[in-house]
């Protein structure tokens, strides 16, 4: 087998210049204090809620959104999707507002969806768009069909609306030949997101994978999921495709497990969700034929069993069902020596307005201090790369 350097920072960080590189290095010194970070993303958001958003956005325009961020629009954030295209990865286009709920606001994110899937269509650096479909339906519409509850008649109409929003995003899609990831979200409301993303794969993945599903596979129930959906839609003829996380909403998902007294659905450790992570990767590259993937992660070691997996099943670098992504700002090492191999390698990008795109960076900020020893892996791989540069003496 052959094992890949994730140590390997030349060739993680040569697409960044030098003066890239050294605000790259400040903003994780400052990100991995996790007092700040708390200190900060409070700040931010109590401003925010109080309607005060352009300080802000101006203080994180050239820091934090620079790093994590692609530009206010596409065509600001071709620089970026270009350039990473130069080092062999392509992009998963974002569009980073989160946190709308109204007619307006489903609309505005339909034609942006749209419009990155047209842009998808004519730029050979991207093959894939995200979607929120939390974005498209409202949140109480989803609590009440997750918790089979009946809908009114209003609720019913708009329901089905926002499906007709999404079928025709989906057809979009499908017609250009551009993936679809349809982002997991809070486990009160997954189930009605489950079954329409499998609707649409039993519509639109009958040759190629078009709509990707998302498991977060620090749910304990999700493991079992995957293998119960993948066996469903090989008798249904249709290829499965999934992108394969460990999970965004922990802290969220206890508070409410206590607060409303039920099991909490998180896995009692790293280690169990690690565990179940990888036999989810083993399962579906087993199966790959009926199934598509991307392995989504930032963990070094489930990459690289991905990819000792496709090498005992003689399994081509470039396997149409089988891609790698990591968040723009976060694992270069991974993304960029993976690519290299010659691995189908994507970064996620995440684009808007600063001003919208706030609660995403907070949000970032917040899981990336959560994830034990993540800040300092970072720190420390970018502190390798600017010794190595011989940018300043540190």
């Amino acid at each position: 087998m052959s094992k890949l350097d994730f140590n390997n920072t030349q060739q993680a960080f040569a697409y960044k210049s030098n003066s890239e590189l050294i605000r790259d290095y400040q903003i994780f010194r400052l990100i991995s204090l996790s007092w700040l970070v708390k200190f900060g993303t409070k700040a931010a958001a109590s401003l925010i809620h109080a309607g005060v958003k352009t300080p802000v956005a101006m203080g994180m325009k050239p820091t934090v959104y620079a790093t994590f961020c692609g530009g206010n629009t596409l065509t600001e954030a071709s620089k970026k999707i270009n350039n990473l295209h130069n080092y062999h990865v392509q992009c998963v286009l974002d569009y980073g507002v989160e946190g709308k709920d109204s007619e307006s606001d489903f609309i505005r994110t339909e034609n942006a969806i749209k419009e990155a899937i047209l842009f998808a269509t004519h730029n050979p650096a991207v093959s894939i768009v995200c979607s929120k479909f939390t974005g498209l339906i409202p949140f109480s519409i989803l609590e009440k069909l997750h918790a089979q509850t009946a809908l009114s008649d209003d609720e019913h109409a708009v329901f089905q609306k926002s499906k007709a929003r999404i079928y025709s995003i989906a057809q979009l899609a499908a017609d250009n030949n551009i993936s679809l990831f349809v982002d997991a979200e809070e486990s009160w409301i997954q189930k009605p997101l489950d079954d329409l993303t499998y609707e649409l794969m039993a519509k639109f993945n009958k040759e190629k994978p078009i709509i990707y599903n998302t498991i977060q596979f620090y749910r304990k129930d999700r493991l079992a999921f995957l293998k119960q959906e993948v066996a469903r839609a090989k008798v249904d003829g249709f290829i499965y495709a999934v992108k394969l996380v460990r999970g965004a909403y922990m802290e969220k998902e206890a508070t409410r497990a206590a607060q409303l007294n039920y099991e909490n659905p998180i896995q009692n450790s790293k280690e169990h969700t690690d565990a179940d992570y990888n036999d989810g990767l083993r399962y579906a590259i087993e199966n790959i034929e009926h199934t598509a993937i991307c392995v989504a992660t930032h963990n070094e070691l489930s990459t690289q069993l991905a990819i000792d997996l496709m090498q005992e099943k003689s399994l081509a670098n470039n396997h149409t069902h089988i891609h790698f992504s990591q968040l723009y700002g976060m694992s270069d090492n991974i993304t960029f020596n993976v690519a290299a191999a010659g691995y189908n390698t994507h970064k996620y990008l995440p684009y808007g307005p600063v001003k919208d795109v706030i609660p995403y960076l907070i949000r970032r900020a917040e899981e990336n201090t959560s994830v034990a020893g993540q800040m300092g892996r970072e720190l420390k791989l970018l502190k390798s790369e600017v010794k190595r540069r011989k940018l300043f003496v540190l």
